[in-house]
């Protein structure tokens, strides 16, 4: 399922944030009276009534400008815009339609997109009559609310989630294993993909894909077919747009939720950066495979720094990653680049990999019987039993006597044991720990 995008644009300070952090129930927007404080766009996965959408966050719109960060940050809600399903075009009611909103609804009706009208600040009853006159805008009738209270922002996510697309309205390419590669501007993942494309023989077609316009690449390897994800968007000219570090952030997000393997690449002579650890996490937590490919390998010193010093200092930075095979690369010199697709193949098999409850209980019972969990609250907390539940992600339930007083400290030990005895390379783990009848 690939999950709809719903952008919330507008001029500086008429409560973009505040209508963000109202719908995903978090202060995760920094709000301020203050114009401008959104700079880059920031979003968030919410839901309602049983339907999942990204909300997405933009600074403030000011077409014509020479400033160069607010060409920024217009680029940035521009890439917004063209990657949403679904518009929420925000205004202040209690000033009315400006000229900027009036040269943002000009623009916003000559794309192919749903647009809701959000009239903002409507705080009484009394205003509501005087949202009318923002029909010059020529977006339809306008929608009431008040951020700050929440006053009709329910009804307003009713109407969100009448326009998003059904599950089954979206196509998904089911052929070989889908790989996403993923990382910051300038890493080197057109480069790394075009090597993959050159060699001889691989390429096989190219098929439109679900992100809008998009080509997903087939190709095949050793008998085993593979899909690299929006390929397209990867090799595209960005211009300007590139060297935005926010530009691959919704792009990623689409390409993670189709993929079944995301490559991530970091820049060698860099190192892993807070960027690629935000990645890094996203990719864990959508419960896909991850392998770190360090690119650039050629310019580091080799002397002062070998690839095993160099994946334990991975390691050291962000422990939750030591799962994480790390393969190094050269996409300039093409070293080891077609072994990156034997990796992804290793990494697929591993997701899908299923333990027997039997196995499963005597191996990790003996570990759990080594180091059982410890008491809490002066009550004796024992596990009974475990079961494997799911694939792609594996998912783990144990059953317990007490599940809720079972310490993250030892369910990391439980993880770490799990893969210590039966692999799972690659692949995040999902551990349920549930009460035994």
């Amino acid at each position: 399922m690939t999950i709809p995008i719903i952008t919330i644009i507008g001029r500086p300070n008429v409560g973009k944030s505040t209508l963000f952090n109202r719908i995903i129930k978090k202060r995760k927007a920094v709000v301020s009276h203050e114009p401008g404080v959104t700079r880059d766009r920031n979003y968030h996965l919410a839901e309602w009534n049983g339907k999942s959408f990204y909300l997405v966050d933009t600074g403030g719109l000011v077409p014509q400008t020479e400033d160069l960060i607010l060409k920024q940050v217009k680029a940035q809600a521009e890439i917004a815009i063209s990657e949403a399903d679904l518009i929420l075009f925000m205004v202040d009611n209690q000033v009315g339609a400006q000229a900027v909103d009036l040269e943002i609804s000009k623009k916003l009706k000559k794309i192919q997109k749903k647009v809701i009208l959000v009239a903002n600040k409507v705080d009484n009853p009394s205003q509501v009559n005087e949202i009318h006159v923002l029909n010059k805008l020529g977006l339809g009738e306008p929608f009431p609310v008040s951020a700050v209270s929440g006053d009709n922002v329910a009804d307003l996510l009713d109407e969100i989630v009448t326009h998003l697309p059904e599950e089954e309205e979206v196509a998904e390419i089911e052929e070989g294993i889908k790989v996403a590669v993923l990382g910051r501007p300038n890493v080197g993942k057109s480069s790394f993909v075009n090597v993959l494309l050159g060699e001889e023989k691989l390429i096989v077609s190219e098929t439109p894909g679900t992100t809008r316009d998009s080509i997903d690449t087939q190709l095949e390897h050793e008998g085993q077919a593979y899909t690299l994800i929006d390929t397209a968007g990867l090799r595209r000219k960005a211009k300007i747009l590139n060297d935005l570090e926010y530009f691959t952030s919704l792009r990623s997000l689409r390409s993670i939720q189709r993929c079944d393997v995301a490559l991530l690449l970091i820049e060698g002579p860099e190192g892993l950066l807070n960027q690629d650890i935000k990645i890094a996490n996203e990719i864990m937590e959508a419960g896909k495979g991850l392998a770190i490919l360090v690119n650039k390998w050629d310019l580091v010193e080799k002397e002062s720094l070998t690839s095993d010093i160099y994946t334990e200092t991975i390691y050291r930075k962000v422990p939750n990653l030591n799962f994480v095979p790390v393969l190094y690369v050269s996409a300039k010199t093409k070293k080891r680049v077609i072994k990156s697709l034997a990796l992804i193949t290793e990494i697929y098999q591993e997701r899908k990999k299923r333990i027997e409850t039997n196995r499963l209980n005597k191996i990790l019972g003996k570990e759990i019987e080594k180091q059982p969990p410890a008491a809490t609250k002066g009550k004796y907390v024992k596990i009974h039993y475990m079961t494997q539940t799911a694939v792609e992600p594996p998912e783990f339930v144990f059953f317990s006597n007490h599940p809720q007083l079972i310490q993250e400290s030892y369910k990391r030990f439980l993880e770490r044991k799990i893969r210590e005895h039966f692999g799972f390379s690659g692949s995040p783990l999902r551990l349920k720990f549930r009460r035994k009848s």
